[in-house]
């Protein structure tokens, strides 16, 4: 249950049209619903400005498509779908509007807001990508407008200098590479805003799948830099679209 509908519940009581034992069955039900395999949080919205996302790895696609319906059906505009095949967005698709990244894994289902403010998302390399189209696709479903900057690691760091307009003018910076994980802390060392380090599983034998450009990443001598699991792309276009909400509210006081 969204703001809106809480508030025009909570109008009704004001007005009479409906008692208060009746407001408090349906804010009772509105924290979640459970349909046997999952219990759908519809009130997260309401408490943290963002609904669930559904995490699609391991699900069926009958558990998908039944949570998103149940979504939908409580007022939730846009959903978003992590870690989903191919072969299922495009059963989803059959059904419901949807923008679907195949590099990223991800899939917005109904409307995706238009864009706010501004994040940056940077790749050390062209192998980081999938990892970078799910944190970028995750803060465009969330109303962030995203600048993307791929293939722009330290082994060529003059790629990364001729994009420092865009960098430096972010709120918030997502750093995603793999190897060894160099490039938050370039990034860090150049930017104002918070960067969201991401390790990618990306590397030869010794980068131990991705272990090594996150212990890197952890002990980042640059301050402000914080760091999410490796090839957790989600998380940090989450957290970016979070700082960057922020922003925009407080430009708009």
């Amino acid at each position: 249950m969204d703001k809106d509908k809480t508030r025009e519940i909570l109008l009704k009581v004001a007005e009479g049209k409906i008692s208060v034992d009746d407001a408090m069955m349906n804010l009772k039900t509105a924290p979640f619903e459970d349909v046997g395999f999952a219990r759908i949080d519809h009130h997260r919205k309401l408490r943290q400005g963002a609904a669930e996302v559904i995490y699609g790895a391991g699900k069926t696609y009958e558990q998908i498509e039944k949570i998103v319906s149940k979504m939908q059906d409580n007022g939730q505009e846009t959903v978003i779908v992590t870690r989903i095949g191919c072969d299922d967005a495009d059963r989803l698709a059959e059904r419901f509007e949807i923008k679907y990244s195949c590099e990223g894994r991800i899939a917005v289902i109904g409307k995706i807001p238009e864009g706010t403010g501004k994040i940056a998302v940077v790749t050390g390399g062209t192998s980081d990508i999938p990892v970078a189209e799910e944190a970028a696709v995750t803060a465009e479903a969330l109303g962030s407008r995203v600048i993307r900057i791929y293939d722009a690691g330290v082994a060529g760091i003059h790629r990364l200098f001729a994009s420092l307009d865009d960098l430096m003018s972010a709120r918030a910076v997502v750093a995603i590479a793999g190897m060894e994980g160099a490039l938050a802390s370039v990034v860090g060392g150049l930017v104002a805003c918070p960067v969201i380090a991401v390790p990618t599983s990306v590397g030869y034998g010794a980068s131990f799948g991705g272990l090594s450009a996150l212990l890197s990443m952890l002990n980042s001598c640059a301050s402000g830099v914080s760091v999410v699991n490796i090839d957790n792309g989600f998380g940090a276009g989450y957290i970016a679209s979070m700082i960057n909400r922020i922003g925009e509210e407080q430009g708009n006081r």
